[in-house]
C-alpha cells in the first residue's frame, strides 16, 4: 500500500491545478487519471464571464444558479491571468466576448441579461451596428448589435495543458494513469485503483468531473452530474484578427482565433456519445451546422478550409460549482466547476488545494458546498 499526504482524482484542468497548488504548499502529491476520455484535452480555451445563451436556453432552471456565481467567473479569470504570469504564457487574450444579435427580439434579450450582469459585477456594454463596425468590421451584414462583456477572454489549451502538468512534475507531483474504483474514510482514506493499486492517503480530492459522480454514491452523495458530448473544428490559418470571443445571442456558437492565425468553432454543438468510458464521436450534422453558422457570423471563414473537427466531454451540474469536504467523510474533497468548467477550473482546483492544506481559499465556499447533495 502507498502512502500519501493528497490523492488527486482526475487530471483535467481542475485536478491538475490542485495538484500544482498543494504540491507548492509545501504536500506530497499523487494523481490519478483514467485518461478514458477527453473533457480539458479537448477543450477550446473560451474564458466565459457572461452567461451564455445556450446554457440559459437548455437549462432555465439552473439559470439563476449561474447568475448568483458571475462574480466567481471574473475571479476565475484573473486566476487564469495570474498562471499565465507564473506558468505561462498560454496565448492568453482578454479582449472581451462579443454576444451578436440579428434581431430586435435578440437585441431586447441581450438588454435584459447584460443589466442583470451589471448588477453582478460584470463590465458590460450594448452596441449598435455602427459602433460594431469600428470594433468588428468583419462581421455578416445581418448582424444589429451585440453586447460586449469586457471581462471574457481566450487561450490556447493546448499550450496551456502543456505548460501545466510540466509544473506539476517540476513540483515533484507522481502522475499515474489509473482508474479509482472505490475510496472509504476510516481516519485516513483508503482509495482502490483498477490497476490493483491501494494508496493510503491523508486526503483526496475529487475532481474527475462527471465520473466523480459514481464515487461520491458511496459517500452518500446523490450528485446530478452528466455528461455532455459536445462537438468542435478548427480551421487553417486565415487573415484579419478576431480579437474577441464571439457567442450568439439565440445560437449554439464560440468563435476566437488563435495566435496562429487558425479559428476554433464550437459552443455546444451535440457529439455522438459512445458510453462515458470512450472518446465522444463527430456527427456530421453538427460539423455542416456549426461551420455553417459560424459563416454566416463572419463571412470570411467560408474560405478557409477545416483541417480537424473533433469532440469532448462537458460536465453538466446544477449551474454552480461544488467544492468542500463530504458530510461524514471531511477527508475527502470534492472539486467540480459549474457552467464553463475550464474557465472556473484553476480557481477551483486551488480552492480544493487549499482545504486540504487548510489554508483559506480564494474565494467563500459556503454556497458551493457538497451538503446540497447529501442523500
Amino acid at each position: 500500500m502507498a502512502t500519501t499526504d493528497l490523492l488527486v482524482v482526475g487530471g483535467g484542468i481542475v485536478g491538475l491545478t490542485a495538484a500544482i497548488a498543494a504540491a507548492e504548499g509545501g504536500a506530497r502529491v499523487v494523481l490519478v487519471d483514467a485518461a478514458i476520455n477527453a473533457g480539458s484535452t479537448a477543450n477550446a480555451g473560451s474564458l466565459h464571464v457572461q452567461m451564455q445563451s445556450r446554457f440559459i436556453r437548455l437549462f432555465p432552471d439552473q439559470a439563476p444558479n449561474v447568475e448568483a456565481s458571475l462574480p466567481l467567473y471574473l475571479s476565475a479569470v484573473k486566476e487564469w491571468e495570474r498562471l499565465d504570469r507564473e506558468i505561462g504564457p498560454f496565448e492568453l487574450v482578454r479582449k472581451g466576448g462579443l454576444m451578436l444579435a440579428e434581431s430586435a427580439e435578440q437585441m431586447a434579450f441581450l438588454e435584459e441579461k447584460a443589466a442583470r450582469e451589471a448588477r453582478k459585477g460584470l463590465h458590460v456594454d450594448l452596441l449598435d451596428r455602427s459602433e460594431l463596425d469600428r470594433l468588428a468590421p468583419w462581421l455578416g451584414e445581418q448582424i444589429v448589435g451585440a453586447e460586449l462583456c469586457h471581462d471574457e477572454g481566450k487561450l490556447n489549451p493546448l499550450v496551456a495543458n502543456v505548460r501545466l502538468r510540466a509544473r506539476a512534475r517540476e513540483l515533484g507531483v507522481e502522475l499515474l494513469i489509473d482508474k479509482v474504483t472505490d475510496l472509504s474514510q476510516e481516519g485516513r482514506v483508503t482509495v482502490h485503483c483498477a490497476s490493483g493499486r491501494v494508496h493510503d492517503c491523508d486526503q483526496v480530492i475529487l475532481a474527475a468531473a462527471w465520473g466523480v459522480g459514481a464515487l461520491a454514491l458511496g459517500l452518500g452523495l446523490d450528485l446530478p452530474v452528466k455528461a455532455e458530448p459536445l462537438h468542435m473544428n478548427i480551421t487553417e490559418a486565415g487573415a484579419g484578427q478576431i480579437n474577441h470571443l464571439i457567442q450568439h445571442a439565440e445560437r449554439s456558437i464560440t468563435l476566437k482565433q488563435f495566435g496562429s492565425g487558425q479559428i476554433v468553432i464550437g459552443g455546444g454543438w451535440q457529439a455522438q456519445s459512445r458510453g462515458n468510458e470512450d472518446v465522444p464521436g463527430v456527427l456530421a450534422q453538427s460539423l455542416l451546422g456549426n461551420v455553417a453558422l459560424a459563416a454566416r457570423l463572419v463571412p470570411a471563414i467560408s474560405q478557409l478550409r477545416v483541417l480537424r473537427t473533433w469532440a469532448g466531454m462537458n460536465t453538466t451540474l446544477d449551474g454552480k460549482s461544488l467544492l468542500g469536504s463530504v458530510p461524514g467523510a471531511e477527508r475527502v474533497i470534492l472539486a467540480i466547476p459549474g457552467d464553463a468548467g475550464y474557465t472556473l477550473g484553476p480557481l477551483c482546483g486551488r480552492a480544493a488545494a487549499c482545504l486540504a492544506l487548510g489554508t483559506e481559499p480564494p474565494l467563500d465556499i459556503d454556497p458551493f458546498t457538497p451538503g446540497r447533495f447529501s442523500a
